[in-house]
């Protein structure tokens, strides 16, 4: 590794180009002394997009030194086939950069927030990934640092009762906001530092995927691999969130999003487990219902949840393939 490493910075667009914008504007402030690159996938967004920040990039002069470049991904293929046009264009001169750095398009680095995480990297070899600590332009912390899910994840996070969550302490999902940099089992992707010499052992993200455990997953191979990943909470930077996706007013959970739940599962554990991880979410679930009946609290989910879990998990019990992401982009234009 160099004193001065090479960094490709990755902005995936998709029908949010002021965000992805001001995005790029703040990626490139904060990485204006590093040696770096950034690239604006636009993921068939159909809507403008394209034209409109080719049109602010050249306007700014942001192409100058192909400092910005803008990659059309050519059909809308999720967040990971997006994020992996942006990796394999590599940097302008056709060399491959020492690191990558994957922000969303309404997520903007505070001042020091690359170099933070490029300079953790850096001084910590076995580190793979690293994410920032984030939080909302409202000012409260994020929870991004979690632990890789599992059987008695699934239960505890769908019953939902003290007594449940105390004793499976240790299988909670999301951890907290740390306040010094800590080793964790996976990061959010909407500011993450992954060593491209890593990417070139374990591979890119799995297509299969749309959206959802797609860096769930890249973080469960590299630690097979025998990769670390790291929150590094210095590294500061705000994010809206589901500004593509809709996913804070889903008025019900997709499809993609249990098809790639499966995936996840089934990829990591098999099939078996993936079987077993949904009667322990369901089995939690219905505890928590139960508990309702008295408490009256909210649910807590979106409506029918429950239900198109059961029929997707009794749809493809024999399926071992689900068909992920087929439902998809439509899906997601119905939400612009």
């Amino acid at each position: 590794m160099t004193e001065n490493p090479t960094l490709l910075v990755v902005i995936l667009n998709y029908r949010t180009p002021e965000l992805t914008l001001k995005a790029a504007g703040a990626a490139l402030a904060d990485s204006d002394q590093l040696r770096a690159e950034i690239v604006i996938v636009d993921n068939d967004s159909r809507d403008g997009s394209f034209d409109q920040i080719s049109k602010v990039i050249a306007r700014k002069g942001w192409s100058r030194n192909d400092r910005v470049r803008l990659i059309d991904a050519g059909r809308n293929g999720g967040f990971g086939a997006g994020n992996n046009v942006g990796i394999q264009a590599g940097l302008a001169d056709g060399t491959r950069p020492d690191f990558v750095y994957l922000l969303n398009s309404d997520a903007w680095p505070e001042q020091g927030a690359i170099s933070c995480l490029l300079d953790f990297m850096h001084a910590t070899p076995k580190a793979g990934l690293a994410g920032s600590g984030i939080r909302g332009d409202d000012g409260v912390d994020h929870q991004t640092a979690f632990r890789f899910p599992s059987i008695a994840s699934e239960f505890e996070g769908a019953v939902r009762t003290g007594i449940f969550s105390r004793l499976l302490a240790r299988h909670i999902v999301a951890l907290p906001c740390f306040d010094e940099p800590t080793q964790v089992d996976w990061v959010a992707g909407a500011s993450l530092m992954i060593r491209m010499s890593m990417l070139e052992q374990i591979d890119l993200f799995d297509e299969t995927f749309f959206l959802y455990f797609e860096e769930t997953e890249l973080c469960h191979r590299a630690a097979r691999a025998g990769w670390e990943c790291w929150y590094v909470p210095d590294s500061q930077v705000v994010h809206i969130g589901s500004v593509s996706t809709g996913m804070k007013t889903w008025r019900r959970t997709p499809p993609y999003w249990f098809d790639s739940r499966q995936h996840y599962f089934t990829k990591s554990h098999g099939h078996v487990y993936w079987a077993a991880a949904t009667l322990a979410h369901i089995a939690g679930g219905t505890i928590w219902r139960l508990r309702r009946l008295l408490s009256r609290a909210p649910l807590g989910e979106p409506p029918r949840f429950m239900r198109d879990l059961i029929a997707h998990g009794t749809k493809n019990l024999i399926r071992r393939t689900p068909s992920v992401g087929s439902l998809a982009p439509r899906i997601l234009e119905d939400k612009q």
